[in-house]
């Protein structure tokens, strides 16, 4: 039995949850976010003690059964913590010249060493923040697009292995590199 997928996602107070077929929707303070549920998985809603309680349950023991359990379980789960307390990913810039400006909460301009500066827009759901001219954050309650809006700025410079410069994740150790040996 997966050990994730058995543990029962439990909704606070102030969220609601809408089981309409495989749509699993979740509403909460900070907004709406509904995911539909592969089809051999089955969502359920119960009321214990008070409190409500989601339970994922998987009809057989096949392969594709066990492997989207978990899953299903930590993606609802997800959206139950992001429309309560919302994801924020942290990143900070390295190198001299480079730094980040705010354009509102929707839009940054990066001076990252290229001969323009580099103006990035936020998709719908995501809201930046700037602390200083090295540091920002992204917000959002969806988990997946937090993510992928992080590793898109990321990828705008790279830390490279010899300076360490670029945009990297705070806290992520940057492989460094000997430089060429001098005669």
């Amino acid at each position: 039995m997966s050990r994730i997928g058995k543990l029962p996602v439990p909704v606070p107070s102030g969220v609601d949850v809408a089981l309409d077929g495989p749509v699993v929707t979740v509403k909460g303070p900070k907004g709406t976010l509904t995911h539909t549920v592969a089809d051999p998985i089955v969502v359920e809603r119960s009321d214990e003690g008070g409190s409500v309680v989601l339970d994922v349950k998987r009809p057989n023991d096949e392969r594709i059964s066990k492997s989207l359990h978990g899953l299903t379980r930590t993606l609802i789960n997800n959206m139950v913590v992001g429309v309560t307390e919302g994801y924020e990913k942290k990143l900070e810039i390295v190198g001299v010249g480079y730094r980040v400006l705010s354009k509102g909460p929707t839009q940054l301009e990066f001076q990252l060493g290229y001969s323009h500066p580099i103006v990035f827009d936020a998709p719908e759901g995501i809201t930046f923040t700037v602390d200083g001219p090295t540091k920002l954050g992204v917000l959002g309650i969806d988990k997946q697009q937090v993510g992928e809006v992080a590793a898109n700025i990321r990828k705008l410079r790279k830390p490279e292995p010899y300076k360490g410069k670029g945009v990297r994740y705070a806290g992520e150790h940057v492989r460094r590199k000997v430089g060429k040996a001098g005669k």
